[in-house]
């Protein structure tokens, strides 16, 4: 393609995870998510707050791990999957923080459609993996 990506946005020179279109915008979100949570309650500290800043981070470790294991089809899909199930985690706890009044309703809605866009990288990924892993082929 004249931009220098494949039809599912891979650059053609990836050097590391860090290159990933997917891997820059979950990260840029979840430092988002960890600024907002600052404003959470002190007591939502051991629960909604830690679980939605971790969950957020998860997506990245196993977008990175997925990375490293793409010599092996099944393992690579096998962390992408579970980057998508820490995405989808993520959105229930955004939705708790808005409806527990910790979150404002608009930047809910902002977060959770950025989210929907992540996962649907994240499973062209696994629909295609092929494209993304360097085994025999």
């Amino acid at each position: 393609m004249a931009d220098g990506q494949s039809r599912i946005g891979r650059p053609q020179k990836l050097q590391s995870h860090r290159d990933l279109d997917v891997y820059r915008r979950a990260f840029a979100t979840a430092m988002r998510i960890f600024r907002l949570s600052k404003k959470f309650p002190k007591d939502e500290m051991y629960s909604l707050t830690d679980q939605i800043r971790r969950s957020s981070r998860s997506v990245n470790a196993n977008l990175s791990e997925a990375w490293r294991k793409r010599r092996y089809e099944a393992a690579f899909v096998s962390k992408l999957s579970d980057a998508e199930t820490e995405a989808g985690e993520t959105q229930t706890w955004l939705e708790f923080a808005v409806s527990c009044g910790y979150l404002d309703h608009h930047a809910g809605v902002e977060l959770n459609a950025t989210y929907e866009e992540i996962i649907r990288m994240i499973v062209a990924m696994i629909n295609h993996p092929g494209q993304w892993t360097i085994g025999r082929r």
